[in-house]
Order: C-alpha cells, then structure tokens, then sequence
C-alpha cells in the first residue's frame, strides 16, 4: 500500500512544517493536535487533508454541553416508548434504536476517513480523557446491544483547540502537536492568491500593510484574522476601492475590526 502524503491544495497553502505534522501523525497514526489564533485555518485544515488524499470528512462539532458518549452511539429510548405504545413493528429489537455518532460512523465506514474533532477545548474537563480508549484502541462497546464496534479502518484523526482550558497530560501524550503561527507577509499573500489571484498588486500591498500595522496595535483586544483579511479584500475589490484610499479611510473597516474599542484606537493609531 502506497504511503499516503498531505501536502498544499488549491485553496489551501499549508507551511511545511504543517505539512510534516499531518504526515508524521498519518505515519504513527496517532491523533494530530491542532492549535493556533482563531481564523488561521485549523478547521480548514481538515478540509485540505480531506481533499488532499481524497477521503471522506467526518466533522464532530463540539460544544460545551458535549460529552464523549455523544460520539459513540446514542440509544432513544423516548422513541423506542413512542413507539411501544402505537404498537410499532421491531421495537423489540434495541439495534434499531441505536444512533452511531461520529466517531461510531468513522470506525463503521468501509474505506478510511478524515475525522475532524472540532474545538475540543470547548468541553468540560474530563472530555479527553473520556476519549482516550477509544482513540487508542479504536473500538468501543455498546451495552444495550452486547456489541463491539471496532473501526474497520482507522481513520486519520486531527484535532482542534483554540486553548481555552488546558488539555489532561495524558491526552497530549497520545497526540502529535502542531501550533499554526500567524503567516508571515510572504506566506499571506500566497494565501490571499489561492482565493484571489487577479488581485491588484498595489490593493493587496496597502491592504495588507494595513492589516500588520493593526495587529501591531498593543491596546486592541481581538486582532483580526486571516480570514477576515481575505474577506476584506474581497470587499474592497467588490466596493471598486482605489489602493491609494485603504490607508487614508479605511474603507469597510468593519469586516477586520470588530469591537468599538478597538475601531477607536485603529483610527487614533493609523491617523
């Protein structure tokens, strides 16, 4: 079997470094831990590799209220009652009122997946370590049924977190990590070319010096992102901004600046 190699899409330019670190947790399939400022592509991350070596993408969205049962299986026993009282056919039969959730549909596919663990950080505490059978062993059991799913090909597992609480040591240790720096002026622009190559060059110059001019900003709270340098550059293209006018009106500043305070000490900064 040929050994499966992540590297840039179209619409997607990764570091080589990144690239290393999708590999190498391919190669051990172990789990690749993602970190980074929002908006610097984590999620999309898992969309390139998808595309990459062209594989079906399974995303658990997690939320605070997420547990680790949730990406197992569900069991409705509300509608498994439901039905009993109508006198449905098969509610004997428990299978049928079993839900695989994402991680059960990753191990339950014929061919390898990409499974995208999105925002970990986001659950309690124990979620993690709720996990850490599973994504080791690669099975779990279901009780109500007396069943062992058991991934029929271990799908490539990348992880984000946006570091909003410390993971548990033990997880970590399971995991390949990556931390996305912020892009460089050179790496940005290649970006910006993926979604926008006929952009004007003096446009996207002014803009971006801009753009850096503002995350250097000490006072401001959220610096922007890069996906709201390419939305902005889309809208000063859409808006027929002149490049000579970015700097001195900050046209749709809105679209990377999002708070009032920080809308005020931009425009005291950049003055």
């Amino acid at each position: 079997m040929s050994r499966q190699e992540f590297t840039s899409t179209k619409d997607y330019v990764a570091s080589q470094q990144l690239m290393a670190s999708v590999n190498v947790a391919i190669a051990l399939q172990k789990p690749l831990l993602i970190k980074g400022e929002p908006g610097t592509g984590k999620t999309m991350l898992a969309q390139a590799v998808a595309r990459s070596l062209d594989k079906e993408l399974i995303i658990w969205n997690i939320k605070s209220t997420t547990k680790a049962q949730d990406g197992l299986y569900m069991y409705d026993t509300i509608q498994r009652l439901y039905d009993g009282q109508f006198g449905e056919e098969g509610v004997d039969d428990i299978a049928h009122y079993i839900k695989l959730g994402k991680l059960g549909e990753a191990f339950e596919s014929d061919k390898q997946v990409i499974l995208l663990i999105d925002e970990i950080d986001k659950a309690d505490l124990e979620f993690p370590n709720d996990l850490l059978w599973e994504l080791d062993q690669m099975e779990f059991y279901i009780h109500e049924t007396k069943r062992t799913v058991k991934a029929k090909q271990r799908p490539i597992v990348i992880i984000t977190s946006n570091a909003e609480k410390e993971l548990p040591d033990a997880f970590l240790r399971r995991c390949i990590f990556h931390y996305i720096d912020f892009p460089d002026e050179t790496l940005m622009e290649e970006i910006v070319r993926t979604h926008y190559p006929d952009v004007e060059e003096h446009l996207l110059k002014n803009a971006m010096d801009v753009f850096y001019r503002i995350r250097t900003i000490r006072d401001i709270r959220k610096k922007p992102s890069t996906s709201e340098l390419i939305d902005w550059i889309n809208a000063l293209q859409i808006g027929g901004i002149s490049a000579d006018r970015i700097r001195a009106d900050l046209p749709f500043v809105g679209v990377i600046v999002k708070k009032d305070e920080d809308l005020e000490a931009v425009r005291q900064k950049l003055d």
